[in-house]
């Protein structure tokens, strides 16, 4: 006579215990997972600013001096589809790999003009950051160059490398390149004041007046500040969504990671070129 041997099957609170069990797990791993991703997109934004300041150097050594923060016949800069406005991301275009769209591109008109919209309209995948890519009307760039110390128009007057028609030399930087804040990012802005790459207003050029913001933010590009009645002759700081920070190129073509708790002074005076004040290692 052949032994029948019960099979014993998981009961109900086992059952229960065992998802339990997997859904703690699950919940440990995630932010690990997470957090490999986000350093993995951060280590992917920071190429993206070694190549485009190591284009800037380039640029320099070419031209004698760095590229022109925006080209216009006079100041201050309006924040509109409107004028001239070519940038200094227009000028590196051939040495980050881009000089067929260089090449398209018809200098005798402003970057909004009918002739130059086919190129306006490509995205270039060097100026996104992997951790902030969001939809805009225009194609635009998560990095912008620094034209301030302070919040102000963008204008020929200003203390940082890339202004207003300036025409910056390495030997203009007397507070040392690797203490001067060339590039850092922005946010895309996805309402249509955003106006594009190829635009030297606000959506290329920041300053460093009041530190940098954290997070996407209400306006998903960061509320611009003026001291003038104007808000087309607004500016802003610039912005970030990694976690506990933002990165920055600085003259020596470093890409440095500055804390969220950076000091204001200490942030503000990276953005002059020449202030001759004394600076600090805590940054």
């Amino acid at each position: 006579m052949r032994c029948r041997t019960k099979t014993r099957a998981f009961t109900l609170v086992e059952l229960l215990v065992v998802m339990a069990i997997i859904g703690i797990l699950i919940a440990m791993l995630l932010p690990a997972v997470q957090a490999a991703r986000e350093a993995a997109r951060r280590m992917d934004c920071a190429n993206h600013l070694s190549q485009l300041i190591l284009a800037v150097h380039h640029y320099e050594a070419s031209q004698g001096y760095y590229p022109v923060g925006v080209l216009e016949e006079k100041g201050p800069i309006l924040s509109q589809a409107k004028g001239y406005h070519h940038n200094w991301i227009v000028q590196i275009l051939p040495f980050v790999e881009e000089q067929n769209k260089f090449a398209h591109l018809d200098f005798t008109v402003g970057v909004y003009h009918a002739n130059n919209a086919q190129v306006r309209a490509i995205p270039l995948r060097i100026l996104k950051c992997p951790s902030s890519w969001v939809p805009t009307p225009v194609p635009g760039s998560n990095y912008a160059a620094c034209h301030h110390d302070v919040e102000a128009p963008i204008d020929a007057n200003n203390n940082g490398v890339f202004f207003l028609n300036s025409r910056i030399r390495y030997g203009d930087v007397t507070d040392g390149s690797s203490h001067t804040i060339y590039l850092g990012e922005r946010l895309l802005d996805i309402r249509a004041a955003d106006l594009g790459w190829m635009s030297g207003t606000s959506a290329t050029l920041r300053n460093t007046g009041g530190g940098f913001s954290l997070g996407m933010g209400p306006l998903a590009g960061g509320a611009k500040t003026s001291v003038n009645k104007d808000p087309l002759l607004g500016v802003g700081g610039f912005q970030s969504v990694h976690p506990g920070g933002a990165q920055f190129a600085f003259g020596d073509g470093s890409v440095r990671f500055l804390s969220g708790v950076t000091g204001s002074s200490v942030f503000q005076q990276l953005g002059h070129r020449a202030d001759g004040k004394l600076l600090g290692d805590g940054y």
